[in-house]
């Protein structure tokens, strides 16, 4: 089976180069350094009008942080659900917990039924699930389509073991595609043991602002960025390297 690449991307841009590099499947996300919250209406619009062949998965989560939400966050979710149905992008990926640490099946059922036809994806909130396994057959018995996971680890190289079991437990009923940490240098050993064959990854390189009159004394936001003169974006040349 050929190896499926997709891409975290970051705006619509990004998507359009994840297209040209190759790559199957994007993960649209705003909000990167929270680890990906729900991208506007306009930067999915575009995504949309840019691309002609990549699919598009919209990243449903409301804020960084854990992944227990309260019925405020939950409407906001579905809201943006219905959005993104309108839109007729390719999938959604959300994952919620209960306070336990347990997979929240009432309301994960709640959000797939209000997704039907998109595809849904499980992201890393079961890489903070108590028992992996468990959540592994709830995520398939509600119809699932795929788990994004490191293993439960801080990358999916360290995560090997806990893929691997995952991949075999899941035999076919659900995809299991490792990320974090997945570079081309590293996604053969990670597909050579898992045996996974849908990987998750950034591609990204950095982009420099085009500013020639630079204020470095007042920042917009937090002191995670490290110049406000630099963005990053995917890379087509770096999603090459992984196909």
């Amino acid at each position: 089976m050929k190896r499926i690449i997709e891409i975290c991307a970051n705006s619509a841009q990004s998507c359009v180069e994840a297209e040209a590099g190759g790559a199957t499947r994007v993960e649209l996300c705003a909000g990167i350094p929270e680890g990906g919250t729900t991208p506007s209406y306009g930067e999915i619009k575009t995504a949309k009008a840019l691309t002609s062949k990549i699919d598009i998965n919209v990243i449903i989560r409301p804020r960084g942080g854990d992944f227990l939400y309260t019925e405020a966050e939950v409407q906001s979710m579905l809201l943006d659900i219905e959005l993104c149905k309108e839109l007729k992008v390719h999938g959604v990926v959300f994952g919620c917990l209960t306070k336990d640490g347990d997979i929240d099946v009432p309301l994960m059922r709640r959000l797939i039924e209000a997704a039907k036809p998109l595809s849904v994806t499980c992201h890393r909130a079961f890489d903070v699930c108590r028992d992996p396994f468990t959540a592994l057959e709830q995520l398939i018995e509600l119809g699932c389509d795929r788990i994004l996971t490191s293993g439960q680890q801080s990358d999916a190289v360290k995560g090997i073991p806990l893929i691997a079991e995952l991949v075999k437990r899941a035999d076919g009923r659900i995809i299991i595609m490792p990320g974090c940490g997945v570079r081309e240098n590293n996604i053969g050993k990670i597909e050579a043991e898992t045996g996974a064959k849908e990987f998750h990854t950034s591609a990204r390189s950095i982009v420099y602002s085009k500013m020639e009159y630079r204020n470095e004394n007042v920042p917009m936001g937090s002191s995670i960025v490290s110049s406000e003169f630099e963005t990053v974006q995917t890379d087509r040349e770096k999603v090459k390297a992984y196909i």
